[in-house]
Formats: C-alpha cells, sequence, structure tokens
C-alpha cells in the first residue's frame, strides 16, 4: 500500500538557518501520526511542505502518492489543512465560510448540502451553522476548521497545535470530535503537537527537536524504551544534590521546572535509601512512571517546556519560529 505521507531528506532553510534538516518519514494510510516537540522545532515549517506552502529546500516528499513539488495541484485536492492560527472570515456565518471552501475546492454543487450537514454534524455546529463565525468561542472555531477542513473529503488531514490556547475542558471534546472522525472517515491524520496528553492519541509520534527527528514509535513503546522513573527532589541546595547523587548513587541529574531530576530503576524502592544516604535535605519528593515527557528527556537532554523556553532566549530561533 502507497503510504499517506512519505518523506525522504527533506531540508528547508530561510537565509543561514536551517529550520528542517533532512529528515525521514513514513505515514501509513489511515494512521493518526503525531509530530512531538517544542515551538521552534521545525514542525510547522514541515507541514507547511508537506502542504505545498513552502518550498523545500532539499529532499523529496509524497502527500497521497503525489509530489509536493510537481504536483501541487493534486496533493492540495487530497488533502485538509486546519492552521495553528484561524483562518475563519468572522462576518461570514458558519454554513457562508463552507460554502466558500467548497467552491475553492470545486466539490460538486449537488454534494454540497449533504455533506455539509455531515461534517457540521460530526462536529457539533449545524443549530449554530446560520451564526456569524465572530460570535463563537474559541473552541467552537476550531471545530468549524476542523469539519472546513474535511468538506472536500480529502484522505489527509493535517491538523497544526489543533488545540493551542484552548482551555483543558475544550481541548478535551475537540480530541472526543477527532476520535469519532476516525470512525466516520476514512482518513489519515498528521498532526503538530506540544502537549504530551494530546501525543497520547497518536499511533505513531515523531520526536522532533531542532529540525531533526530524533525517533519514530508508537507511545507505548517510546515510554518503554525509557525504563527508568521519573523522580523530582526539592531541595534548598540543589547544586549540592546533584553533586550528592552523582557521588554516591552514580546518577545523573539536572533541574528542571524548579526540581532536581533524575531517573532510576523502581523509584518507590529508592526513595528510602535517598533519604538515608543523600545527605542534604530533602522538602519534597515525587516519583512517577515513565511518560513521553521523560521519552523526550531521555532522546534530547530536556524537557519539551525547558527547550521552549531555551529557545525563547535564543535569537537564532526566531526565524525557524516563523514557521515552527
Amino acid at each position: 500500500m502507497t503510504a499517506a505521507v512519505a518523506v525522504e531528506g527533506l531540508v528547508k532553510r530561510f537565509g543561514d538557518v536551517e529550520a528542517v534538516r533532512g529528515i525521514d518519514l513514513d505515514v501509513a494510510a489511515g494512521e493518526t501520526f503525531g509530530f512531538l516537540g517544542p515551538n521552534g522545532a521545525g514542525k510547522s515549517t514541515t507541514i507547511g511542505m508537506l502542504c505545498t506552502l513552502v518550498e523545500p529546500s532539499g529532499g523529496s516528499a509524497r502527500v497521497a502518492g503525489y509530489d509536493v513539488v510537481h504536483e501541487r495541484d493534486e496533493v492540495r485536492r487530497n488533502i485538509g489543512l486546519v492552521f495553528q492560527d484561524p483562518t475563519l472570515d468572522g462576518y461570514l456565518s458558519a454554513e457562508q465560510n463552507l460554502r466558500f471552501h467548497a467552491e475553492l475546492y470545486g466539490v460538486p454543487k449537488a454534494v454540497v448540502p449533504d455533506r455539509m450537514r455531515e461534517v457540521l454534524d460530526m462536529v457539533g455546529l449545524w443549530e449554530r451553522r446560520a451564526s456569524r463565525v465572530s460570535t463563537f468561542s474559541g473552541g467552537m472555531k476550531r471545530r468549524l476548521e476542523i469539519a472546513r477542513g474535511l468538506l472536500h473529503s480529502p484522505r489527509v488531514l493535517f491538523l497544526d497545535e489543533p488545540t493551542v490556547g484552548l482551555d483543558p475542558q475544550t481541548r478535551s471534546s475537540i480530541w472526543r470530535y477527532i476520535g469519532e472522525l476516525k470512525q466516520t472517515e476514512e482518513i489519515t491524520i498528521f498532526l503538530t503537537t506540544h502537549y504530551m496528553d494530546e501525543a497520547e492519541h497518536c499511533d505513531r509520534i515523531a520526536i522532533m527537536d531542532q529540525g531533526e527527528v530524533i525517533v519514530v514509535d508508537t507511545p507505548e513503546a517510546l515510554k518503554a524504551s525509557v525504563g527508568k522513573d521519573r523522580v523530582e527532589i526539592g531541595t534548598d541546595d540543589d547544586a549540592a544534590a546533584i553533586a550528592a547523587l552523582r557521588e554516591r548513587f552514580g546518577l545523573d541529574a539536572h533541574v528542571s521546572e524548579g526540581m532536581v531530576t533524575f531517573a532510576v530503576a523502581s523509584g518507590e524502592a529508592f526513595v528510602p535509601r535517598l533519604f538515608a544516604e543523600l545527605g542534604v535535605p530533602i522538602r519534597s519528593v515525587s516519583v512517577a512512571r515513565p511518560s513521553l515527557d521523560d521519552v523526550f528527556m531521555s532522546y534530547t537532554g530536556t524537557t519539551i517546556r525547558d527547550a521552549e523556553s531555551a529557545q525563547r532566549g535564543d535569537p537564532m530561533v526566531r526565524m525557524m519560529r516563523q514557521g515552527r
């Protein structure tokens, strides 16, 4: 079976900055595939190239069987795209936004009414079809954008940070709609996110950092690859605690989000030894099974939050963040 998305050696440069550094990917038809990484990692730039909005500087990519450089029109007819930033016309109603999209994509007029009812029902907005989009909440706008992306029955739907800026309850409802979508439409979903809990919804994940794909696997396999528990301790002298962990236990630790953090097998069994032998007062301790954040840290040496904080202060990343 032809891959829904096939990428080989894909590169994008903005001047002297290499935002995407020769990535390779294959996404199977019907798969929910996620790009996980901090803002500035190159995720949205990659999406832009796959959707023919950004011209690659090197390498090749095929989407729905078509080359993104030489068969751009065919690619566009076979994809749906939900941008990170809103692109709806607030002065128009939900129905008018969808009709305009249908005309752009050449959806036969006889098909439009039924298809519009179908996608608006899917995202729970049929009763609001006549309302101006400017009256919609952020979550409703995102649901309408997903409906618009599905209107022309694409083979691949790209979701670029689909729930960014939304509250947790709305994020949960968006994912419920995406789950229902997978059951009703024969479609491949390719999404970008920097939310760990969202990545859990994917069949496979590609961890991306500084323009490179570091590892690709299922969420469970990635977590199993870490193999150790994550222990976080609060102390009054983090430097002394890190030194003591290295000298007395042979453990490498670092400060992450204000806590001394390290990985160890059987974390709960290790805690009594920690209190007895560390030699540095411990104010708090927590133990967690491997998470996707631990996976990211294991492969990149930092958490997504710390990576984003570092990139916000790096002027060389600003050009990359235009496409993220």
